[in-house]
């Protein structure tokens, strides 16, 4: 496999509980401030990371799912942790969840906002997502080229303007209790995300836009840490019935489904109760 590089970052209490925390897609390691805020009240250590391909992680072209439970698995070897819970919304939905089948070092996972498998018998995958998210992977079923080619284009439009321009990019894609809420420091904390992801290209994006059409890697069957899955009802980034889903298919899981909540509300307004389960199995 070769040597390849992690950006990592770190927040919260350095004697804390280790808590990694995964990124959507795109994104980056960068915290929201209130995260931090939440995970200091509580004595979580946060650890973040860039997926292959964002930010200062180098490609890692083919990655399945299943891949990041190894780079978490080493960067928790660098950081001495030994063991450690889990959490990712959205695309860091199932990265999150491939870290539940390790029993040995994970104590628990929780999956925000989280697309089910690609195929996934019994789902439209499709269904109720906002029309750039169905461009998006009609793109993906195309090939790298036309992938990459919408992916340049999208980049442009969420970073070619101001930060509170964000919204405007998104838009299909924004129920009214995202759309109330992207704007001011979040919609700043968006874009500088976005931009740190996308800094050298969309090189990251288009990896996880493969990994999300082609299988994971394991089956939810294998897990056997404790699994929350949480979602928003109004969510048209990733719809509610990829959560619900999930919840059916994996060992032993826990659903919250919030109905006044959307993709970006839910992974902001729930965060707590999240940290606070998760430190619980400790």
């Amino acid at each position: 496999m070769g040597h390849r590089s992690l950006g990592v970052s770190e927040a919260g209490d350095p004697e804390g509980h280790a808590v990694f925390c995964l990124h959507g897609t795109p994104g980056s390691r960068l915290f929201w401030n209130e995260v931090v805020e939440d995970a200091e009240r509580r004595g979580i250590r946060l650890v973040a990371y860039d997926r292959p391909g964002y930010g200062r992680s180098d490609p890692d072209p083919g990655r399945v799912v299943a891949d990041a439970a190894d780079d978490i698995a080493a960067i928790a070897d660098a950081l001495k942790i030994d063991r450690y819970a889990v959490y990712g919304g959205s695309g860091g939905g199932p990265h999150a969840l491939a870290n539940a089948v390790r029993a040995d070092r994970v104590v628990a996972v929780s999956a925000l906002a989280s697309v089910a498998p690609w195929r996934a018998d019994g789902l439209d995958w499709l269904d109720g997502m906002g029309q750039s998210n169905v461009d998006e992977f009609g793109a993906a079923l195309e090939g790298e080229e036309p992938l990459r080619r919408y992916l340049e284009e999208q980049r442009d439009a969420m970073l070619g303007g101001s930060p509170e321009a964000i919204s405007e990019s998104l838009m299909s894609l924004l129920c009214p209790p995202d759309l109330a809420v992207l704007t001011g420091e979040l919609a700043r904390y968006f874009y500088d995300q976005v931009g740190e992801a996308l800094r050298r290209g969309v090189e990251g994006w288009t990896e996880d836009d493969f990994v999300f059409v082609r299988p994971w890697g394991f089956d939810l069957d294998e897990i056997r840490v404790p699994v929350q899955v949480w979602h928003g009802a109004q969510d048209q980034f990733v719809p509610v019935a990829h959560g619900r889903w999930l919840a059916e298919r994996i060992p032993g899981a826990e659903q919250h489904v919030y109905d006044e909540d959307g993709h970006l509300t839910l992974q902001i307004a729930r965060i707590g109760d999240v940290h606070d389960w998760l430190v619980s199995h400790f």
